[in-house]
């Protein structure tokens, strides 16, 4: 079938991953892959259903991308989390929706857009045990020279907050011979930087291997030739061990960086949310990092307004913002979420306090962050160029410390002309509220 497809990828980096694979199977059927919606016969928005928020962008582009069905658009397909959530309701409300494919799903999506050319209505979800698609060609729609690598699918954590366990089924890890497979491939197609995503990085093997098998998994991605940053995502604090501690010190190729979902630091409110550790195991693996690899760039992320959270557990959350003084850090305002546990809370907070909370420590993180940019004044760091700025005057890229996408950013000129995806040795000059500008050094 001769038709050309374009998809709209929202939500996390888990997600943009599933698209990518989703455009490998597209491809291999001989369906040509497009940029711009207008161009497309067939369009597919993967979904995100973590959040309210996230609910509400998913329909926005969906209600777009059913405009352009009275323009070009033959297909309309919704995948994804909310898919898998919200599967018959989608095709009740939006009847420009052609198929509904849920997140175990994927490896259909061909076969349910001949179905939908034939005119049926398709909803097709429920296979949450399934992992072997991620084992299929991706076709990478990012910049090329830094990829995220997803080492499993679902969530065995329950927190009471989350949906994800109930859309994405249990924690399933990949092998270490596909991954190192996968990430061999994309080395040889010119990426320099992997970086290791799941909802809980950090419980990697242990449900196929028996055992915590992060640091092994490292270990065998930092021998591909190419591959010079691996970067860490979603590790959580209660399962930070000295093994991993000592492989993140010791490996040359691991980015000293770790992204650790703390989520609060009231003991009382960290029960009610399930999470697993104390706010003393929580402080003990961060002094760990701290005190044993150096330089460490530490970023967390915050849920303020948590029911049943009262002034003296939001403070003590501030406090130790104080105390801590995360490098990087993100804080979101509690979604109350059909079907988890915490929904049916009694003590929900309203929303003008949960967002005066988010506003406090936002403003408690942005005097920290630039104070801690304005230390790296001077200081000389290994970057990756990632592009041109719209002056044409800046590169822009990163230091081992900054995520794409989620942390700042660093500018900065060169006297010579400089490839996307190269390295280069960057002195700071001056610090902004979250980025920093420099100048590359010979």
């Amino acid at each position: 079938m001769n038709k050309k497809i374009g998809i709209v990828s929202l939500g996390c980096p888990k997600n943009l991953v599933d698209s990518e694979i989703m455009l490998g199977m597209l491809k291999h059927a001989d369906y040509e892959i497009v940029n711009h919606k207008e161009n497309a016969d067939i369009l597919i928005v993967n979904t995100c259903g973590f959040i309210e928020s996230a609910q509400q962008e998913s329909i926005n582009t969906i209600l777009e991308m059913a405009e352009e069905k009275k323009r070009s658009c033959e297909v309309l397909i919704v995948t994804g989390c909310m898919a898998e959530r919200y599967r018959e309701k989608i095709l009740d409300l939006i009847p420009e929706v052609d198929a509904v494919l849920g997140t175990g799903n994927y490896k259909e999506i061909a076969e349910v857009i001949n179905r939908a050319y034939q005119g049926e209505k398709v909803v097709s979800y429920g296979k949450l045990n399934e992992t072997d698609y991620l084992d299929e060609e991706r076709i990478i729609s990012s910049s090329g020279h830094s990829v995220y690598l997803k080492i499993s699918e679902g969530c065995d954590n329950r927190c009471t907050y989350c949906i994800i366990p109930y859309l994405r089924g249990a924690y399933r890890s990949r092998k270490i011979e596909a991954l190192v497979k996968e990430a061999k491939a994309l080395a040889e197609n010119g990426v320099k930087e992997l970086i290791l995503v799941a909802q809980d990085t950090t419980r990697y093997g242990i449900d196929i291997y028996g055992r915590k098998m992060l640091p092994e998994l490292i270990r065998e991605l930092s021998k591909l030739k190419g591959i010079e940053w691996i970067r860490l995502l979603y590790c959580y604090p209660e399962e930070i061990d000295d093994e991993l501690i000592e492989e993140v010190s010791s490996n040359p190729k691991v980015c000293k960086y770790m992204d650790i979902p703390v989520q609060h630091a009231s003991d009382r409110i960290l029960k009610l949310m399930g999470r697993r550790g104390t706010i003393a195991e929580i402080r003990n693996a961060l002094t760990g990092l701290r005190e044993k690899v150096e330089g460490i760039s530490i970023r967390t992320s915050l849920i303020v307004g948590f029911p049943g959270e009262t002034e003296e557990d939001f403070q003590q959350l501030a406090d130790f913002v104080r105390e801590f003084r995360f490098d990087r850090l993100g804080v979101f305002t509690y979604s109350k979420e059909e079907g988890t546990p915490a929904a049916r809370m009694k003590g929900q907070i309203r929303k003008n306090i949960k967002v005066k909370r988010q506003k406090t420590i936002l403003e408690l993180q942005n005097s920290i962050s630039k104070e801690i940019n304005a230390k790296r004044i001077g200081k000389v760091y290994k970057a990756i160029v990632d592009g041109i700025a719209d002056d044409g005057i800046f590169y822009y890229g990163r230091t081992y410390a900054e995520a794409p996408e989620i942390d700042g950013t660093v500018y900065f000129t060169s006297p010579e002309p400089l490839e996307t995806g190269c390295f280069v040795e960057t002195r700071i000059l001056n610090s902004e509220d979250y980025d920093l500008i420099g100048e590359v050094i010979a």
